[in-house]
């Protein structure tokens, strides 16, 4: 692997963590929200990530001589349709339907709260591993000028 290539990784990890708490945060926004521009309810948005794929023949010679990995991707961002609506009774709402019942979006917000700090220590940890890469960038630039 070269040393840009876990460069390389540690950077793609980061920016799929931060769009996936850019998601939980819109996931959290959202809790209150009876409809959306279309007039449904909410849902509850996940993410979805893949290893960055090999493609090209110069990333396959990479692959053979040792690199191991690309990174990672994300490949999806889709609307939780399994979990149920919240049904809440509020007569007076707008929103209310004959029976007296509003439509919650399905946001949990103890469940986003910690994918929340999930995405933050997945951050995290690519951060150190990226400053761990440079550090040993810079301590081989430090010896090979050291002569």
């Amino acid at each position: 692997m070269s040393v840009f290539g876990a460069m390389d990784i540690s950077a793609t990890g980061m920016t799929a963590q931060q769009l996936r708490k850019d998601v939980i945060a819109q996931n959290i926004a959202n809790i209150n929200t009876t409809r959306d521009q279309n007039g449904q309810v909410y849902r509850r948005k996940n993410v979805v990530f893949q290893e960055k794929d090999v493609t090209g023949f110069s990333q396959i010679l990479l692959r053979t001589a040792g690199r191991v990995g690309n990174g990672v991707k994300v490949t999806n961002i889709y609307d939780d349709t399994k979990s149920p609506i919240r049904m809440v009774y509020d007569p007076s709402h707008p929103d209310a339907n004959e029976d007296g019942y509003v439509s919650y979006p399905n946001v949990n917000t103890v469940q986003e709260m910690v994918d929340m700090i999930d995405a933050t220590r997945s951050y995290e940890a690519n951060v150190t591993a990226f400053n761990a890469t440079k550090s040993m960038i810079m301590k081989a630039l430090e010896m090979g000028g050291a002569q």
